[in-house]
């Protein structure tokens, strides 16, 4: 693998679906372990090396990940993320046909690594929204443009799913079909942010796998 963007301040890669973001009980290799090792031979650093990570993407998930090279980075991403200033374009494939597009408005609630539609009541219950495009269809499946408003766990995968959008390949929530045999069909497509330390703005588009249908591949991958 190698990098999409990399400069003194940020780190911008193409995590692949099936890999962890960073480090759980599995020991399987994960995203963060991944480039800290990368930037340590590369730069011949002596040490530990500095990575922050600012966001994350599930582990069947695959597309644009940014990290932060310095503590300073960190927290000023973090805040960007935080604040929702950061543009997220997500591509997700699902098994219906969808004509229109909508913007969805929820409360999730985590519980046993499955997320669950709540009422707003609920004490743990988040704020959640989201809005989609449809872009193309092909043998009962749809790609969808997603502009993520809010970041909550499983956001995408829950608020497709509750109003019958199953996302290719998720049988955690409710799908039917199989995408490789293990990951499902959701990318982190386009990214959108301000420079942390040169404050310029800056925004990159990051391909979808190979796993994917060529039919429903988008079409500004530029």
């Amino acid at each position: 693998m190698h990098p999409i963007y990399l400069d003194n301040h940020i780190l911008v890669t193409n995590k692949p679906p099936g890999m962890l973001s960073q480090a759980d009980r599995t020991g399987d290799l994960d995203a963060l372990t991944y480039w800290k090792a990368y930037i340590k031979k590369e730069f011949d650093k002596p040490g530990n090396v500095y990575l922050g990570l600012v966001h994350r993407l599930d582990r069947p998930a695959s597309g644009m990940m940014i990290f932060a090279r310095t503590s300073k980075a960190a927290e000023r991403l973090s805040r960007q993320f935080r604040e929702h200033e950061v543009k997220k374009e997500y591509l997700a494939i699902v098994e219906k046909e969808v004509k229109g597009g909508e913007i969805l408005i929820d409360h999730l609630v985590k519980e046993n690594e499955k997320v669950r539609i709540a009422d707003a009541s609920e004490k743990e219950a988040r704020f959640a929204e989201l809005s989609f495009t449809p872009l193309k269809t092909s043998n009962e499946l749809t790609l969808l443009s997603i502009q993520l408003k809010t970041g909550r766990p499983h956001q995408i995968r829950i608020q497709l799913a509750s109003r019958g959008m199953h996302i290719l390949g998720d049988f955690r929530y409710g799908s039917n079909q199989d995408l490789d045999g293990k990951n499902l069909a959701l990318h982190s497509f386009r990214l959108g942010l301000t420079h942390p330390v040169r404050k310029t703005e800056m925004k990159w588009v990051c391909p979808v796998p190979e796993s994917w249908p060529n039919e429903l591949h988008p079409q500004d991958e530029k």
